[in-house]
């Protein structure tokens, strides 16, 4: 049987990137999954792709930043699969160029990133934690940043904003624990996704932080991987952590570039 074999996952910014892979890998493990994504035709993309390959999947059109967007989406779940047992928190966003160092951001944007990075994680987990404990528990999986863990400089509404997805996670564990629910976060290092391009689509820049990866450059695919696994019982003694998934950038403690 499938690690997640009639389970039911929510995925947030599951349009592309980290949460595509995700949806697709929860997907493929047996799970139902609702795709939600502010872009409906990225959602309904993974989705289609999705059961093309023979599994069910639903695509939802929401801004996990707006507390009323993430209650309609665990009330969907739960209204289109019967349940909810696996909450993915993915959405989020980086802008090199508005984001920066303080004195240079926006007061708007740090708004807008807190709001979608930090703010979506907390609505999505407000609305949910309920819903999975009723299903008899599940998991949470939060991502974050390496940059949780080692900041770059000059992304700096980016930074806090995983910092603080890091330290929720964290605080939430115990008392979801008492529901049979567990709490993770995922810190993955430069990912090839669009969230990435400007890195990926420079020759110099892509060998500078090819050198700070360990195992090499990463896929959404490796990332998914790790999510499944947080999702299933095969991690069922994994609770508040803050898991550097990086292919050891974080473990040159200073950023090799």
């Amino acid at each position: 049987m499938e690690a997640l074999t009639g389970k039911v996952a929510l995925v947030t910014g599951g349009g592309s990137g980290l949460g595509r892979a995700g949806a697709l890998a929860l997907a493929g493990a047996g799970a139902h999954v609702l795709v939600s994504d502010v872009r409906e035709a990225s959602a309904r993309e993974t989705a289609d792709t999705i059961q093309r390959a023979g599994r069910v999947a639903q695509a939802s059109v929401a801004d996990a930043g707006r507390a009323e967007d993430a209650a309609r989406l665990v009330e969907e779940a739960t209204r289109e699969f019967g349940a909810l047992h696996v909450l993915y928190n993915n959405a989020g966003v980086a802008w090199p160029g508005r984001d920066g160092f303080t004195p240079d951001i926006d007061p708007a944007t740090w708004d807008e990133v807190i709001r979608i990075n930090l703010s979506s994680v907390f609505y999505c987990a407000h609305a949910a934690i309920p819903a999975i404990a009723a299903a008899g528990g599940g998991a949470i999986i939060n991502t974050a940043s390496s940059m949780a863990r080692l900041p770059l400089g000059g992304l700096d509404a980016y930074a806090a904003s995983k910092g603080g997805v890091a330290l929720l996670t964290q605080s939430l564990a115990p008392g979801c624990g008492r529901l049979g629910i567990r709490v993770n976060a995922i810190c993955p290092g430069y990912v090839d996704t669009p969230m990435n391009a400007l890195i990926w689509g420079n020759d110099a820049l892509k060998q500078a932080f090819a050198r700070g990866h360990a195992t090499g450059l990463q896929t959404p695919e490796e990332i998914a991987e790790l999510v499944v696994f947080l999702a299933s019982e095969a991690s069922r003694s994994l609770t508040g952590a803050v898991l550097a998934c990086d292919g050891g950038w974080t473990a040159f403690k200073q950023p090799p570039i």
